[in-house]
């Protein structure tokens, strides 16, 4: 009997929560319902870490902590977020071509270089951007928020975010000085 009461109970369960998921498919937002009724906010873009989204906003400090980096929202000039290791062989790779783009276009583009502090070590780093003799600014990604925020898993990783603050690309791996011109002048 109590068996039966306890079967009886999961399958009315069962129908609850299908009924209740079937009719949350059928509902439409009210902007699907009514397009006049889409506010000025459902109408912006997202925050992600995907092209054509708001990138999210980053604020950190450069390798020597004397200077503290922004981005997210409008600015004055495209900016390209390069994540490395020191360690990374395709960062090695890209870093000579990262300094032909930045010596070419740092009047019209920012370059900001994050350290993934988190699977490095500083000392790595300033061996590294020492080595490489790296102008830009290298910042520092101690607690790794900057990494989870842009969804980093591998390296180098490449965003280039426009003067609206938003992701116009985002690149896996290291590119060529041809591939970094094509790409800026899309967002100049």
């Amino acid at each position: 009997m109590k068996r039966n009461i306890v079967i009886l109970g999961a399958v009315a369960l069962i129908i609850v929560v299908i009924l209740i998921m079937n009719g949350m498919k059928q509902e439409k937002p009210l902007a699907e319902a009514n397009p006049a009724a889409t506010s000025a906010a459902e109408q912006e873009l997202k925050t992600a870490p995907e092209e054509g989204a708001l990138a999210p906003a980053i604020q950190l400090s450069s390798m020597d902590g004397q200077t503290t980096y922004e981005v997210g929202g409008k600015r004055d000039k495209p900016v390209i977020i390069n994540f490395w290791a020191s360690w990374c062989g395709p960062c090695d790779a890209e870093a000579p071509d990262l300094m032909k783009v930045y010596d070419k276009y740092k009047d019209q583009v920012d370059l900001y270089a994050v350290n993934v502090t988190t699977h490095d070590t500083v000392r790595g780093a300033k061996d590294f951007v020492k080595e490489k003799g790296l102008r830009f600014p290298i910042l520092m990604d101690t607690e790794g928020k900057t990494e989870k925020d842009y969804k980093v898993y591998a390296y180098p990783v490449n965003i280039i975010v426009d003067r609206d603050g938003v992701i116009r690309h985002r690149i896996e791996g290291a590119q060529s000085v041809a591939d970094w011109e094509k790409m800026l002048k899309e967002v100049l």
